[in-house]
């Protein structure tokens, strides 16, 4: 069994500690949150056994195997760090950290202490990402040369949401960006020759809304994402054979397709979550861990550096900084 802790007890924490609840072999141990109460409620409503309020706290519980850091993405460096120093095992959540610096030095410490580090980058680890890779993979669309993908969420201006507030790492790119950018970096194998992009700047000094082109030496990726911009929110991967379609929310959609190059249908893919998707990331953390692997085969450190760096590579066109990058 896998002992688990949760630190922050936000949203995102809410639906990983449901799914957490449906693997068998994971034990919901231990959560984390800037008051006990807090902690305390979010223990009772989900089945932790015990709630603290602080990470360093938690941190100390001598049954603890492996934390999954949900707190707002300005404070995943400080988190993980902390995390690893304790000598437990990391996910964290997406995008795992403000920069390809940070990121750099947390897989050092990491490798270091000997600990498993996994960006959870949920999308690469569910069944229907899998299937369209093992078409890609296996031949049945040729080489791929172009993909188009959109993450599109309408959300409502609120200074105080974490969206919308440079110094916890707002902004459309790291927020929803990182999913189609995950997704070329995973089609086409790598960073691309060249990234072209363009952003609209909101009033509170993030980027609301962007778009942007990657360009590879076989094709080209070209991926839209805003807060206010309506999108298809799908994924188009088109080879010299066919074409893969994955449905609205590709990254959460348990739909995908495959045609041949003139447009006929060869195979229709579906399959239902066991819960709500993010069990599979807890299952592959669990099976990783068991087998005492470093490092996840489905999310190696290499793709999710590879999307870091492109990232970054945007906001440096930008001319765009977090304050504690300054």
């Amino acid at each position: 069994m896998i002992h688990w802790g949760i630190c922050s007890t936000g949203k995102i924490a809410e639906t990983f500690a449901a799914a957490l609840r449906s693997v068998e072999d994971a034990v919901c141990t231990c959560v984390s949150s800037r008051t006990l109460k807090k902690a305390q409620d979010f223990a009772d409503r989900h089945g932790f056994q015990r709630a603290y309020g602080s990470l360093e706290e938690m941190l100390c519980d001598p049954e603890l195997d492996v934390v999954y850091i949900a707190s707002p993405m300005a404070c995943h460096y400080e988190h993980a760090k902390a995390v690893l120093n304790a000598g437990k095992h990391v996910l964290c959540e997406k995008s795992v950290t403000l920069n390809v610096q940070e990121l750099s030095e947390l897989l050092e410490l990491a490798g270091e202490k000997q600990l498993f580090f996994m960006e959870a980058m949920w999308m690469k680890c569910r069944p229907v990402f899998l299937k369209a890779m093992e078409w890609i993979e296996s031949g049945r669309i040729g080489d791929v040369q172009m993909l188009k993908a959109d993450f599109c969420n309408s959300v409502d201006y609120d200074e105080e949401d974490r969206l919308f507030r440079p110094e916890l790492g707002g902004g459309c790119l790291l927020d929803l960006a990182v999913y189609p950018f995950t997704l070329a970096e995973a089609v086409f194998g790598g960073k691309p020759e060249t990234i072209s992009t363009q952003v609209r700047m909101g009033k509170s000094g993030v980027d609301f809304d962007m778009a942007a082109i990657l360009q590879y030496k076989s094709g080209f990726a070209a991926i839209t994402a805003g807060f206010d911009i309506p999108c298809g929110n799908n994924a188009v991967i088109v080879g010299s054979k066919g074409r893969i379609d994955i449905g609205n929310w590709f990254f959460c959609s348990c739909d995908a397709a495959l045609f041949d190059e003139n447009n006929r249908p060869l195979e229709q893919f579906h399959q239902d979550n066991l819960c709500n998707g993010y069990e599979y990331e807890i299952m592959e953390v669990n099976r990783c861990l068991t087998e005492g692997a470093s490092e996840s085969g489905l999310v190696p450190h290499r793709g999710t550096v590879n999307v870091m760096e492109m990232m970054d590579a945007c906001r440096k066109q930008w001319g765009f900084r977090f304050p504690q990058e300054m």
